[in-house]
């Protein structure tokens, strides 16, 4: 070796040196395991509504799992298109994830341009709880039962109003559904939100409306709503002695809301499977299920796969009930 080479390599030797430790906290924080700060968890509806306080309680429950805080980012507006556009648009970095629930494959139908496109923006790790659809009616109401709503919206040849919680949601879609079912036809009056619905109801500017189960449920309790019958499969166990539609010889009109974890397409394997392992630690524990239940709902898992092929039934639904009362894309 000449002086010349060896000269060479030292000068190499000695900057190498000197950038080492620059490098190697950048080095190490590409190593580090995720996640390593908080992770915001988006929720596109208003704060005390079902899917609020369905994911500020598995914030709660998988928070200690990953190690870090899951902080609830609430940015409801048109219909959760807001949120999804947000998350839609975040670093495939595991930092931000969306609680992705039926309106979200609604919109694909319900708008024109919703800003996102629910099965290609997304990774759709897995589907986490359900709540029950209820059809109420005002605590004071004289109406006791199906049969006495059905027998109403009928005598009143299609007078009889309705609210939901806005066009193109479930508790307007899914009463449709159930109108439809029955032969009758009512008249939709729709508000802001499942709270405005529940609201129309107590103070009768409408006659009924089918809100989520977690947001009627405490004034079921107070005896403000009456629940006249359950829209899923089977009686919820909350209100065990309420029965189904199909226990009432409404067929065919069985619905419930659901939601799950979804985060940005591009989101990398390894993290994704580090969030559906979490969540699913977190689901099975008894507290967690305890309190899902109290607000009515019900842990309902289901797994990439399965939760995908939800969105594109949940798609094709929404499709054909626009097109059966005559909606048109906003």
């Amino acid at each position: 070796m000449n002086d010349i080479t060896r000269r060479a390599l030292l000068r190499h030797g000695v900057l190498a040196a000197t950038l080492l430790p620059f490098a190697s906290p950048r080095l190490a924080l590409a190593q580090e395991p995720y996640p390593n700060r908080p992770i915001k968890w988006v929720v596109p509806y208003l704060a005390g509504t079902g899917p609020d306080t369905t994911t500020r309680i598995l914030a709660e429950a998988v928070g200690p799992i990953l190690g870090q805080p899951v902080i609830i980012d609430n940015r409801a507006g048109a219909a959760g298109n807001i949120g999804a556009r947000v998350v839609a648009k975040a670093p495939p970095d595991g930092y931000m994830w969306i609680y992705s629930a039926a309106p979200m494959a609604a919109n694909m139908h319900m708008y024109k341009n919703p800003g996102y496109d629910a099965l290609k923006d997304f990774r759709h790790i897995m589907r986490l709880a359900s709540s029950d659809i209820v059809v109420v009616v005002s605590g004071k109401s004289s109406i006791r039962s199906m049969q006495d709503l059905l027998a109403q919206v009928k005598a009143q040849k299609g007078q009889m109003n309705y609210a939901s919680g806005g066009v193109g949601t479930p508790s307007h879609l899914g009463v449709e559904m159930m109108l439809s079912a029955a032969g009758a036809q009512a008249m939709h009056v729709p508000y802001k939100g499942a709270s405005e619905l529940v609201n129309a109801v107590i103070g009768d500017q409408v006659t009924f409306g089918a809100p989520i189960f977690s947001v009627a449920y405490p004034l079921i309790q107070s005896g403000q709503l009456r629940p006249l019958a359950v829209a899923g499969a089977k009686r919820n166990p909350v209100l065990p002695e309420v029965p189904t539609l199909a226990e009432q010889g409404i067929k065919g009109a069985q619905l419930t809301s659901w939601g799950g974890i979804s985060v940005p397409t591009g989101t990398p394997d390894a993290i994704v499977e580090r969030i559906r392992a979490a969540f699913q630690q977190a689901l099975a524990q008894p507290k967690t299920i305890a309190l899902l239940q109290q607000q009515g709902g019900l842990v309902d898992m289901q797994d990439s796969a399965a939760f995908v092929q939800g969105f594109k039934q949940e798609m094709a639904f929404t499709e054909a009930m626009m097109k059966k009362v005559g909606l048109e894309a906003m």
